[in-house]
Parts: C-alpha cells; sequence; structure tokens
C-alpha cells in the first residue's frame, strides 16, 4: 500500500490562509498519514518568522528584562491562525509553560524548538490527526550527535499505533530530557527520519518553489525546474549552496531508497522534482543538472620542487590546518605545487599562524595565500557520457570574458569546479547556465 510523508515549511504554514491550502493537498491524497510541520514564516516580505522571534523573545528573557511585549506578537500570531481556521484549541496552557521556561533560561534549543511544537499542535487538531511530540521519539547522543538507530526503533513502533499523525519538525530530545535542534535545514531532517521510521514509499517535501532549479534565480533569470536529480547530485550542489533541501535531509531516506518530491504548496499540481537514488532511463534533460557556488574563499598556494617525491609532504600540510581547527574544501595541485581551498571566514585571524606552521612543516620554496575566490560547480550524472562538456563550461567562460584561477574535478566526473574572483562570479554562472540551456 502507498503511504507518504508530507512535510511543509513555514512559507506553507505562515497562517490560516496556507494552513487551508496544506490540508487541501493532504486531505486530496489519503496516503498522506504523516505530516511534519515548520514554524509559521513570513506572511510578507518585511514579515518576521516566529522562530526569529522566539529567538528574540528568549535573548531579553535571558538577559532579565521584560519580555511582555515580545511574547504577546508571538502568542497573537497563533492565536490569530487559531481564529481564522474556527477551530476549538486553547495553547494558553503552553504559553505560559513557555514563558515560564523563557525567564528560567531554559536555553535558545528549547525557545527555537516552539515555534514547530505549537504549529503542530494547531495543524493536528486542523486535520484531526494524533499529535506526537518529536521530544518523545526523536533523540540526540550525549554529545549531541543524532542517535539514529534509536530514533528509528522507537518512532517506527509509535507510528505503528497512530494511522494519521502529526510530528513537529527541527527538535528532539537529549538523554537529559532536555530539547535539542538540528542545525540546519531541522524540519527537513526531521521529514526525512519520518519517512525511513514509517518506510513509506514517498517522501514528499512542500516548500514555496515548484522544484529544484537548475540554478539560483537571483543570480540567473527563470532557470529551468530540474526534473530529476540524484541524491550525489544533490548533496554536490547543496554543499555548494543550492538551498531548497539541505544535504542532511537526504541520508535516512537514502539508505532505505525511498524518493524525495519537492512540491509547490501554492500550486500543487506542478510536478516538482523528484529525488532518487537513479534516474529513470526515461529522464530527460540537459547534460548538466545544475550549477550552485558560493564567494568568499581564499588559496593557499605551497610551492616546492620536487614536491611530488618527497614521501608524505600532503599529509604534513593537512595536519597544519587540521591542527588550526580550519577545514579544506579542495586540494587541486600540480607536480611542484599544492593549492588548499578554505573558507575565508574559517582563516580569520588564523593566517598567519597556518604559514609559520607551513613552512615548519614542509620548508616550501614559496607560500602565499589568495582571498577573493569564488566557486562554482557544474553538477550532472550526463557528464559522464558526453564528450566536450568539460571544453563547453571553459569556452563559455572565455566567450564571456572570465578569466578562470582554478580547476578541480573529481575522479566520478559527477562535477567541475571552477575557481574565479568574486567579481566574476554571477558572470560565470550565466555564462554556464547560457552555454547548456537547450
Amino acid at each position: 500500500m502507498e503511504l507518504k510523508v508530507v512535510k511543509f515549511g513555514g512559507s506553507s504554514l505562515a497562517d490560516a490562509t496556507q494552513f487551508k491550502k496544506v490540508k487541501e493537498i493532504i486531505t486530496a491524497d489519503e496516503s498522506r498519514r504523516y505530516v511534519v510541520p515548520s514554524a509559521p514564516g513570513k506572511r510578507f516580505s518585511a514579515d518576521t518568522k516566529v522562530t526569529d522571534m522566539l529567538y528574540e523573545c528568549y535573548e531579553h528573557a535571558s538577559k532579565g528584562e521584560n519580555i511582555d511585549v515580545l511574547f504577546d506578537n508571538i502568542r497573537e500570531r497563533y492565536n490569530s491562525i487559531i481564529k481564522d481556521l474556527g477551530i476549538d484549541l486553547s495553547l494558553e496552557d503552553d504559553f505560559c509553560a513557555i514563558k515560564y521556561a523563557f525567564r528560567h533560561k531554559s536555553g535558545r534549543d528549547y525557545a527555537a524548538s516552539r515555534g514547530e511544537y505549537l504549529n503542530g499542535k494547531i495543524l493536528a487538531k486542523y486535520l484531526e490527526y494524533d499529535f506526537i511530540d518529536a521530544a518523545n521519539v526523536i533523540f540526540f547522543k550525549i554529545d549531541g550527535t543524532f542517535d539514529s538507530e534509536r530514533t528509528n526503533e522507537v518512532l517506527s513502533e509509535t507510528l505503528k499505533n497512530h494511522t494519521h499523525a502529526v510530528i513537529p519538525g527541527f527538535y528532539g530530545s537529549m538523554p537529559n530530557d532536555t530539547i535539542k535542534t538540528f542545525s540546519r535545514g531541522g524540519s527537513d531532517i526531521t521529514g526525512s527520519i519520518v519517512a525511513r521510521a514509517a518506510n513509506v514509499t514517498l517522501y514528499e517535501n512542500w516548500t514555496d518553489v515548484s522544484g529544484f532549479m537548475m540554478a539560483d534565480p537571483r543570480i540567473i533569470k527563470n532557470p529551468k525546474t530540474i526534473e530529476y536529480i540524484t541524491y550525489r547530485e544533490l548533496r554536490e550542489l547543496s554543499y555548494m549552496g543550492a538551498t531548497v533541501l539541505h544535504e542532511d535531509a537526504v541520508f535516512p531516506v537514502r539508505m532505505m531508497g525511498i524518493p524525495i518530491n519537492i512540491k509547490n504548496t501554492n500550486a500543487p499540481d506542478d510536478k516538482g522534482t523528484m529525488i532518487v537514488s537513479e534516474a529513470p532511463e526515461e529522464a530527460t534533460g540537459s547534460v548538466i543538472t545544475g550549477i550552485a557556488g558560493k564567494k568568499n574563499f581564499s588559496v593557499i598556494r605551497i610551492e616546492k620542487d620536487m614536491m611530488n617525491q618527497e614521501l608524505g609532504f600532503g599529509r604534513r600540510v593537512l595536519e597544519v590546518f587540521e591542527k588550526c581547527g580550519v577545514s579544506f574544501e579542495h586540494l587541486p595541485s600540480g607536480i611542484d605545487t599544492m593549492s588548499v581551498v578554505v573558507s575565508e571566514n574559517a582563516l580569520e585571524e588564523k593566517r598567519d599562524h597556518i604559514m609559520t606552521e607551513i613552512c615548519k612543516a614542509v620548508n616550501p620554496d614559496h607560500v602565499t595565500i589568495e582571498d577573493g575566490y569564488a566557486l562554482v560547480a557544474v553538477v550532472g550524472r550526463g557528464m559522464v557520457s558526453t564528450k566536450g562538456t568539460a571544453s563547453k563550461v571553459f569556452s563559455s567562460l572565455s566567450d564571456g570574458g572570465v578569466n578562470i584561477k582554478m580547476i578541480d574535478q573529481g575522479s566520478s566526473e559527477l562535477n567541475i569546479i571552477i575557481g574565479v574572483r568574486n567579481e566574476d562570479f554571477e558572470k560565470a554562472m550565466n555564462c554556464i547556465y547560457s552555454a547548456f540551456d537547450n
């Protein structure tokens, strides 16, 4: 029997009008039995997300300041949804408990999680579904890492007792019963966790866009929607800045082979994007699946004659970064050169120390640091079987007057990483997209 978990983002549950759209979507398909909601998002561009309101309120409370006005604004957001939906529900006991907890410094994670918790209670009442508090079924270990196996065991057994249920996203509980939130893309991760535990046939992730775009629409005008994207391609694009679905939300369903469908709450008939283990044979499209990128990287360039014959050279260089607590992004290299690409923010005040330690570790001929790099990732499963893809990328940049500062391609041929100057980033993205827009 077909079974689906559906997750709705903050924009999909920002007000009563959006709640009504969500109910229509859920009730239109009887297989949509488990629902994961986010906290209310922005109702209009100048509005404030409830999660941000909760953070601000808690910050004032933790300093011993009066929070009556700030908390009343949060209470009003929820009460207005309840009133406009016409449901018989009071959250006053919850509001009192939350306000008390804020004043007694319950923690930022607890504060942030209440957005999903309260929204989940409203949605459960509106749908007439059971409410399952995520704190009772999603667990973290004592070191703060997600306890996937315990969660899956408890959640699977719990769901067997509920034909329909709402499980709020973003948070779970620590061994001492305090609330812990996921760091990024929290509700997406919860949806994936619930999908795995319920062993569903499909995980639908409803947001405010009709799928995964080939490129950032803030940079590329009207980019095409991707029909099928594999888990590996999604990970590559997410890591390089694409933000529709965080990469951590993929792993729970990937291990079970459960596909994800990115859908638009405001245009439910649109197909959206299917995220799958392997794209079907009938899937057609561009040679490349998508383009993504980020600015503000630094390149530490190390030069030394006969470097390639010096045993352990690369290991000693990377040990310097490890000891300094700096993660690297890429390692393009030549026979006598090695480059380490890192985030500018990661370097901060460590750059002089890193330079000194590299000199001690490998005694190079030259070491330099160059800031202001942007990285552009061209990702696509079709690149492996299509001749001339790299040439097409490089020619498009040359024709557009963009100077390529770095090239890095993985052995899987799934992606090509191009390094350009920050000021050429948007132009590079447009040049590459135009070359494959057919």
